[in-house]
């Protein structure tokens, strides 16, 4: 067991609070909800960029590469000063919801290169332009753009056009779990002298005016490059700075003045040190050396093409010989992580490929944050403080009054989207389970636990609307990462994280048939799914067209769902054979589910169109006939995700289950004969449960692997390309209605414009793609084989196909042949730059024609899933190829 597994193990044991300390800390807490206290919900005016650095905020706090304890109490990042900007570089700068022509955008480079999961070694690169930041360009030009004018990014306002700039690496080692040293190395990539100010930031968040914790923290100044941390409840840190910085203190306490132009509580405010520096400005920290946030000032000139660096440890106990060993740990920290994925990537022969799938899995661990939302206090407010509008209370999220989150959560993107968002969460939680499954359990339960959980049963989706629905993936999550950590433990599973989980789920799903099948049909309506404008209406809004939509994609994930549970109570009979009950319900919901599909409240009105052969959407107008919404899009592949195949000898030691499955067969032919049958035995006795027979699944798959509608180079897309030259229309009530093959940037105002299922490629359903493939590979023994790429004339089995697929999701980030790498598209410096180019962004979705990165540029959470797709191509009982250009051949 290399080191880093058994720090691993000792926090598990519970021995040692290895990640007591990590990257805990948001990018953007600017601009959230929980920050919103305006009686309009315009959490994006609330408070801006602009305001951030005067304004002590209420729920969490934000920094550069920055870390915190796990309740967030003490804080620590970098902040930086070119000389020119107008403030300091203390926080990520991008644009507002209202203000990208695409929505919200991170428009700064900074790249995660590497974490172990207990945080022992972290490593991210931030590049700082040295000529004054180019605040105004963006905002100006972004505003000019519209939804069909591709967004304005930082490297086109040529601030790196002539190397000048400052790449800066930030490293954190732990020597303990409270001893932990930094640095920041700095290059000057340019051909000329240049000053830097490196300003290594910490302080306490603000708690002491919650009511909760009335007693003061402070941090005070020792000597001249020592400081001290004191809290009443966790005791003292110690901070030594290498060197002899200018070390300023001031208070985290919001600028009254400059914000609200109302009188000031304290002297020194949160933007002292800022105030400090760029304005030089004594009277704005204190010169008695002590307050809640201090900050070590370096004023660095570095020669043309040269290097500085940076560094200070902070120790729970005072150590004088701070800096005797900083660099010998910071490499043999270095050296456990190389260990530890040298381990967990022994099976990866290309280098390219370990290259990705590291830093996609370090974008995972720096993706972690403590997250801290308490909604009844939130609308209530805090005692003796100001009370928020009375609107609030009726407002967003005022229905959700139990939800009381306060942990460290796996975040889509800690500046885009710097709260948790369910169906993400669900999963990050497989490839996290490689490398870190106790982590990933611990989030699945997280959002089963009754405090996030609503008492109906709903998860929470995501903070802008917690009542929002997200396709129902969490018992597939749970039953992946059970079954990856049972094989990684010897083949032992965890039957308390399964069990608990398993009965969560059971309310969940009760409240998926209570509330999203109106008519009692087992025809699902979900809404929007997370799917924002696939369709050619708002889904979620349906009544506004008066009528009401019924859902492919719904109600086949409320299939897989069912197919999921079933599998997980098989799965719990291993330990308690009374689940075999369990197990029959949901078999019994899936193939009630096959039959409305098939035959919606026995109408004759079927999800299956004849002459398509594929899943649409019915819409149902009172008094007309339904109108089948003839739309190709990914809703008519997800019923392919509604599929388990399971070995003959577990139904056998299953007598029950078993007998209820011959009642269905003898007593209801017709409904048994709508999926695909387990009479027949597939491969050593396999049974295989799918909503798909073989016609229909063909027929998907036809259209799924045709070039000319669903197959990309790049991947499986989100609605066929045949809608490029035949965009599909409607006349719903007088309104007409059109969708259009769009492979980038979305054209839409829907869900405000800023993602776009209308052709790009998204890893989590190509994921799910991929994983169904295999399963039907399962049953049939690699005997199945079907053309691929349609039109071709090739037959391959479906499991060489899932390998296909992969390969194809993961080129986007690997080196063609021409050493371009296709999600940095015609960015010539991106591509070719030593400096740039093997340094990867994992972004939200990606171009449908030509594979390049689109959205929130650092989403690696669920694009994160290329680091499985990785594993599961090298893990593959065939032989992959290794070298580069066979990697690049599309058959």
């Amino acid at each position: 067991m290399n080191i880093e597994k058994l720090r691993l193990q000792e926090d598990k044991d519970w021995k040692k609070h290895w990640k007591k300390w990590g990257p805990y800390l948001t990018e953007r807490q600017w601009g959230t909800v929980r920050e919103d206290y305006s009686t309009s919900g315009n959490a994006w005016g609330n408070v801006t960029h602009h305001e951030a650095r005067s304004k002590a905020y209420r729920w969490g706090e934000e920094g550069i590469a920055g870390i915190s304890d796990h309740n967030q109490k003490l804080c620590i990042a970098w902040a930086f000063w070119n000389g020119k900007d107008p403030m300091l570089k203390e926080r990520l700068f991008g644009l507002t919801g209202p203000q990208g022509n695409h929505g919200e955008d991170v428009k700064e480079l900074y790249y995660y290169l590497d974490s172990t999961p207990t945080h022992s070694y972290m490593k991210m690169l931030y590049k700082y332009p040295q000529q004054e930041f180019p605040y105004q360009e963006l905002l100006k030009e972004n505003g000019r753009r519209t939804k069909n004018d591709p967004e304005f990014e930082l490297m086109d306002t040529g601030v790196f056009d002539k190397d000048e700039y400052f790449d800066i690496f930030l490293e954190y080692a732990k020597n303990d779990i409270e001893d932990i040293v930094a640095k920041a190395t700095i290059h000057n990539r340019s051909d000329k002298e240049e000053t830097i100010w490196v300003i290594p930031t910490i302080w306490f968040r603000k708690t002491w005016f919650t009511g909760h914790e009335p007693f003061m923290p402070k941090l005070s100044l020792l000597d001249k490059n020592n400081v001290k941390a004191y809290n009443p409840k966790s005791g003292n840190y110690f901070f030594s700075f290498e060197g002899e910085p200018d070390i300023k203190f001031c208070d985290n306490e919001t600028n009254r003045e400059k914000l609200y132009q109302i009188p000031n509580e304290k002297n020194y405010l949160k933007d002292g040190i800022n105030d400090y520096v760029i304005h030089k400005n004594e009277e704005a920290v204190n010169p008695e050396n002590s307050g809640t946030k201090a900050s070590a000032i370096y004023k660095i000139t570095i020669p043309a093409k040269g290097e500085a660096s940076v560094k200070f440890r902070m120790t729970h106990y005072y150590v004088e010989t701070a800096f005797n060993h900083c660099d010998e740990i910071i490499y043999d920290r270095k050296r456990d992580a190389d260990e530890f994925y040298a381990e967990v990537q022994a099976r990866v022969k290309d280098e390219d490929m370990k290259n990705v799938q590291r830093q996609a899995y370090a974008g995972m661990m720096w993706g972690k944050q403590f997250y801290y939302y308490n909604v009844e206090r939130w609308l209530e407010g805090d005692p003796g403080r100001y009370s928020p509008p009375k609107e609030r209370k009726k407002g967003r999220n005022s229905d959700w009054r139990h939800l009381y989150n306060f942990d460290i959560i796996s975040m889509p993107d800690k500046w885009e989207y710097p709260w948790y968002a369910a169906w993400d969460l669900a999963f990050h939680c497989v490839p996290l389970s490689r490398i870190d499954p106790e982590f990933a359990k611990s989030q699945l339960v997280l959002l089963l636990n009754e405090w996030y959980m609503h008492p109906n049963g709903q998860i929470p989706a995501y903070e802008w609307n917690f009542s929002d629905v997200n396709p129902p993936v969490h018992a597939y999550a749970v039953q992946r990462v059970y079954q990856i950590d049972k094989k990684m433990n010897g083949g032992k599973g965890d039957q308390e994280f399964l069990e608990r989980c398993f009965h969560k789920l059971m309310i969940n799903f009760t409240w998926w048939v209570n509330q999203k099948d109106s008519d009692g049909k087992n025809i699902f309506e979900g809404g929007f799914l997370g799917l924002d404008n696939i369709s050619v209406i708002d889904r979620s809004h349906a009544h506004h067209y008066k009528g009401k939509l019924e859902q492919a994609d719904a109600t086949s994930w409320m299939a897989m769902f069912s197919l999921n549970m079933m599998r997980i109570s098989l799965d719990l009979c291993e330990f308690n054979k009374t689940y075999q009950y369990t197990s029959i319900k949901f078999l019994e919901h899936f193939l009630y589910i096959a039959g409305a599909m098939n035959n919606i409240s026995g109408e004759s009105i079927s999800l299956w169109d004849d002459e398509e052969n594929f899943f649409f959407d019915v819409f149902h107008l009172p008094g007309k006939e339904p109108k089948v919404m003839k739309v190709k899009s990914i809703v008519g592949i997800i019923p392919l995700f509604a599929v388990e195949s399971i070995r003959l000898d577990m139904f056998d030691s299953l007598p029950d289950f078993k007998n209820r499955m011959e009642f269905f067969l003898k007593e209801k032919p017709k409904l048994a004969a709508l999926v695909s049958s387990w009479i027949q035995p597939g491969f050593e006795k396999r049974r295989l449960f799918s909503l798909l027979r073989g016609h229909r699944m063909k027929s998907i798959l036809n259209k799924m692997l045709d070039p000319q509608e669903f197959l990309s180079d790049y991947g499986i897309r989100s609605l066929s390309k045949h809608h490029e030259e035949k965009p599909y229309s409607v006349r719903i009530n007088g309104d007409h209605l059109t969708i259009k093959y769009t492979p980038g940037e979305s054209d839409s105002l829907m869900f405000g414009g800023n993602s776009n299922w209308r052709g790009p490629i998204w890893f989590p359903i190509n994921h799910l793609i991929i994983e169904s493939l295999r399963k039907f590979d399962y049953y049939y023994g690699g005997e199945f084989s079907i053309e691929y790429p349609t039109g071709s004339g090739n037959y391959l089995t479906m499991d060489l196909i899932a390998r296909e697929l992969s390969l194809r999701c993961i080129k986007i980030f690997l080196k063609d042949e021409n050493g371009n790498r296709p999600v940095y598209g015609k960015h010539k410096k991106f591509q070719e730059d030593p400096h740039f180019k093997d340094h990867i962004l994992f972004y939200e979705y990606f171009h449908g024609d030509n594979g390049s990165g689109l959205g929130a540029s650092h989403q690696t959470g669920w694009t994160g899933l290329v680091a499985e797709m990785i594993h599961k191509y090298y893990k593959s009982s065939k032989k992959p190829t290794d070298n580069a250009e066979a990697i690049f051949r599309i058959q």
